[in-house]
């Protein structure tokens, strides 16, 4: 099975990675608009070779969606209108705005809406590694709209990548996603720009930063060419989660002003209770 990457990024990197080492691919086909992705790319073989996206598609029997969510909806209309028989994935953030997009197309039957829950605030082929996807979940919507050879067979490529799957209606995983991943990374850009704001000293955040502020602000280091189609996408549910996070702070803003350390106590042994769930 010859398979085209288009995205060489993180997720189109380390899922070139998982394949060969999975043995699923006879040869991975890149395609990619930045020169200094390909070019990376090839040095460090996560490609076979680049191509041109007709050549790409015309070439593989299995074509892997990795770009950012704005770019996927404009790419994959003309995908579908150009394969017959391969199976096309996105690995997108956002589900609800590329499955309505693939409704009525011309093979639809023959993608599968994908997200596979896992990233980190590195981006470009150098940022891809091994073992990535082991333990994760991902998520397949509306599987019911795929054909059943496709889904199969994305089915078996996560599986052997050692992910567990979740099924789920688009509309429901980008509800979820607000709430689990893209409010996380909101809060991180914004903990960031009010430190930089009120820290003017950068030695000062470098040398007092401990391991539970950085840990708080790694996502801010995300490339926005990513997240910023992700939320305006995602618009409702984030303002849905936004909304209810700016709550939540208001609580522990009015807890020190009235200096309400019994309701304070209360509010954090509340949150304590995450770790029934995140062990």
């Amino acid at each position: 099975m010859k398979t085209c990457i288009i995205g060489l990024g993180l997720i189109g990197g380390s899922m070139a990675i998982a394949l060969k080492e999975k043995n699923l691919t006879t040869e991975i086909i890149g395609v990619d608009d930045n020169k200094d992705h390909q070019r990376q790319a090839l040095e460090l073989g996560l490609v076979d070779r680049m191509a041109s996206l007709e050549e790409g598609l015309e070439s593989a029997d299995l074509i892997i969606l990795a770009v950012p969510v704005g770019v996927a909806c404009k790419l994959l209309p003309a995908i579908l209108l150009k394969i017959d028989r391969q199976i096309v994935f996105d690995v997108g953030s956002t589900k609800e705005a590329i499955c309505k997009l693939a409704s009525g197309l011309a093979s639809r039957s023959r993608f599968v809406a994908t997200h596979p829950m896992w990233g980190t605030e590195f981006s470009g082929p150098a940022a891809a590694v091994t073992g990535a996807f082991v333990n994760k979940a991902v998520v397949i919507t509306e599987k019911d709209s795929s054909d059943a050879d496709a889904l199969q067979i994305v089915e078996l490529i996560y599986q052997s990548f050692g992910m567990h799957i979740v099924y789920m209606d688009a509309k429901s995983h980008d509800v979820h996603a607000a709430y689990v991943s893209h409010i996380s990374h909101i809060t991180s850009f914004a903990l960031a720009n009010t430190v930089l704001e009120k820290e003017k000293e950068d030695n000062a955040i470098f040398e007092l930063a401990s391991g539970g502020f950085e840990s708080t602000v790694r996502l801010a280091k995300s490339n926005p060419a990513m997240w910023v189609p992700i939320f305006m996408q995602n618009k409702e549910n984030v303002l849905d989660v936004l909304n209810e996070h700016i709550s939540q702070l208001r609580k522990f803003k009015a807890c020190l002003e009235k200096e309400n350390s019994e309701y304070l106590t209360e509010l954090i042994g509340n949150a304590n209770t995450i770790g029934r769930i995140l062990k």
